[in-house]
């Protein structure tokens, strides 16, 4: 009898193990108890004399409000009791949290603030997205939840594209919901400076507008500034904006890393103080007109001057002035100072920067930028605070101190982190969320495609590097492309999902069936909240070949469960064709290929229409 009871019990607690949640990132641990909580309204109790935990209760309650969690009925009251742990656990750490549902109510303990912030995001994601019925009821559950990264952040350009104050608070907000807690701002380059710096007034006057071209950057179509043409087109925050931003980003355990990038990049600074350029000739803010000749090879050329001068002592007074004000603004650990594409051509032609480098003993261009970086460190160290730059800052020598945001796959951050600074990873391979998503014959065409689970295969930390030189990861969303806020969304997730997942859960239980699972769910809470999201992981993926003279095609889709249909023969909808069971051959003829992803019969994926011309084209890529 003994033994039955014990491999009854064994087997409930393996049942109870492998119970599914849906929640994004992935606890460390959950497990399912036989409880459940049924409840009519909630309220939240909570003892802790902590302004920051008062302030994220208001701010939870507010949501359970709006949902209608808090309506008085006659019917049943649970509490959420919310405590702070006397003797702290080490394991949970300061955003750690014990989250527990049973039938007597909610309970949700952690160390410090940020962890009781965490711990209701997650009840955000068990509770349902409104409440619908007169009664709710929940699963019971006990959940051990804490980071593996501290730092799980999320860029914002806001110089191709401004964003108004509302926009930027909405985005944190969303982002805040999976657990990120670093929001990169990334406020001047080319085509725009969207920070005011009160000492230069011309950064805004005249940085912050150009005239208002439409099209894709970065292509002839987009013509520069036609003479006496008005610019209109743009914005910038103030610095009461921008201090009330970064309020509503803490109130939210968001820390702000604004950045000001140069000495490349840097012409919409420059269209307010050309002097600042080798040149010193009258420059214009960028409309994404065609201003630089990229090679086979990775480098380019400059059509227009964008360089700061190293070699002028004015230029590192302008740049103190600029960061006295930023640092003053942000009241976090790291500024970015950018450090990016910096073209040296202009630095190579200029006589007085050859002058400056011979006086002292610089050999090259790439030192000369070493010697910039170095000295825009010791201004930034000066008011306080870390530098942080991209990878390219390790060119010429890194400076000491400074950490490094590895952009250019992760090659940059494994030497700076074997040289024992910080790094961030954000390569191009995993984190540029501007990338395609799906089939170019449905999303906005750009140069590179970046899939919800190769995004999701991301790790932060290489073979052979310690952990500890690794803050986290980060994913990245430049705006050429990239106009409105839903927009913004929909290019943000789910890829978003799976960086939060990376840089939150562990590693060892990564596992993609389980987190498109979950992802699912999402899509149907971000349709439910009328939040725009892409999902492009239910389209099918087309791979085109040759074979001797036929023209061949694969189909593949990493949604467990679904199948694939298509015709070849100009009929539709494809969900009446063929089920895909291998590759096939593309016939000669003036023909489509149509397909689309099912599951249960039933279409999930957008239609795809792709003409035997662009098969073929694919085929000699």
């Amino acid at each position: 009898m003994r033994k039955i009871f014990f491999t009854l019990m064994v087997f409930t607690i393996i049942q109870q193990t492998k119970a599914q949640h849906t929640i994004i990132p992935a606890p460390v641990n959950y497990v399912q108890t036989s409880n459940e909580l049924v409840f009519n309204s909630l309220n939240i109790r909570t003892d802790v004399n902590d302004k920051d935990v008062d302030r994220f209760t208001r701010q939870f309650k507010q949501y359970l409000s709006a949902k209608g969690f808090t309506k008085q009925t006659n019917g049943t009251q649970k509490t959420i009791e919310v405590s702070q742990n006397k003797k702290k656990n080490p394991k949970l750490g300061n955003e750690g949290y014990n989250l527990e549902i049973n039938a007597q109510g909610i309970f949700l303990t952690a160390n410090k603030a940020a962890g009781i912030f965490n711990g209701y995001q997650t009840l955000k994601q068990i509770l349902p997205v409104k409440k619908e019925m007169e009664t709710t009821s929940l699963k019971g559950c006990k959940i051990v939840d804490y980071p593996r990264f501290g730092w799980r952040g999320l860029m914002l350009d806001v110089s191709r594209h401004f964003f108004t104050v509302d926009e930027v608070k909405a985005y944190i907000d969303l982002m805040s919901q999976y657990k990120f807690n670093v929001f990169h701002w990334h406020l001047t380059d080319d085509n725009g400076w969207r920070i005011e710096i009160k000492s230069l007034p011309k950064l805004t006057e005249k940085g912050a507008w150009r005239v208002e071209r439409h099209g894709k950057f970065d292509t002839e179509e987009l013509e520069a500034p036609k003479p006496g043409e008005k610019a209109t087109y743009g914005g910038f925050y103030t610095q009461e904006q921008i201090k009330d931003i970064v309020r509503y980003a803490a109130a939210r355990n968001i820390t702000i890393v604004p950045e000001i990038d140069m000495p490349g990049h840097s012409m919409a600074a420059l269209a307010a103080y050309p002097e600042f350029s080798t040149k010193k000739e009258p420059k214009y803010v960028s409309p994404g007109n065609k201003f630089a000749e990229w090679h086979n090879d990775g480098t380019f050329t400059m059509l227009v001057e964008n360089t700061l001068n190293p070699a002028d002592e004015k230029v590192y007074d302008f740049i103190d002035k600029i960061f006295t004000e930023v640092a003053q603004l942000f009241p976090g650990e790291y500024i970015h100072m950018g450090g990016d594409e910096c073209y040296h051509g202009y630095w190579e032609k200029d006589p007085e920067v050859q002058k400056f480098m011979k006086k002292n003993k610089i050999k090259n261009s790439h030192e000369l930028q070493s010697y910039f970086v170095k000295r825009v460190e010791k201004i930034i160290s000066k008011k306080g605070k870390k530098m942080m730059g991209w990878d390219e800052i390790l060119e010429g020598g890194l400076a000491e101190g400074a950490a490094v945001m590895s952009w250019r796959g992760m090659k940059g951050g494994i030497e700076a982190a074997k040289m024992g600074h910080e790094v961030v990873m954000s390569p191009t391979t995993y984190a540029y969320i501007d990338y395609m998503q799906g089939d170019p014959t449905v999303e906005n065409t750009i140069y590179a495609s970046l899939s919800l689970e190769k995004a999701y295969s991301f790790e932060p930390v290489p073979q052979g590097v310690d952990p500890k030189y690794i803050l986290g990861a980060q994913a990245n969303l430049w705006t050429e492309a990239v106009p409105t806020l839903p927009f913004a969304y929909y290019m943000t997730y789910p890829r978003a999902f799976a960086t939060a997942e990376v840089a939150w859960s562990q590693k060892k239980d990564k596992n993609w069936n389980d987190f498109i699972r979950r992802t699912r769910v999402h899509f149907d809470r971000f349709d439910a909240e009328n939040l725009n999201i892409c999902k492009a992981v239910y389209d099918p993926e087309v791979k085109v070949y040759t074979k001797g003279d036929k023209l061949m095609c694969e189909l593949t889709n990493s949604v467990p469960g679904s199948e694939i249909y298509y015709t070849i023969n100009n009929t539709y909808p494809s969900r009446f064709g063929k089920k895909y069971t291998g590759a096939f051959e593309i016939p000669a003829g003036k023909l489509d290929l149509r397909t689309q992803t099912l599951l249960n019969l039933k279409p999930i994926g957008r239609e795809l229409r792709i003409s035997r011309e662009d098969l073929q084209s694919r085929a000699k890529k």
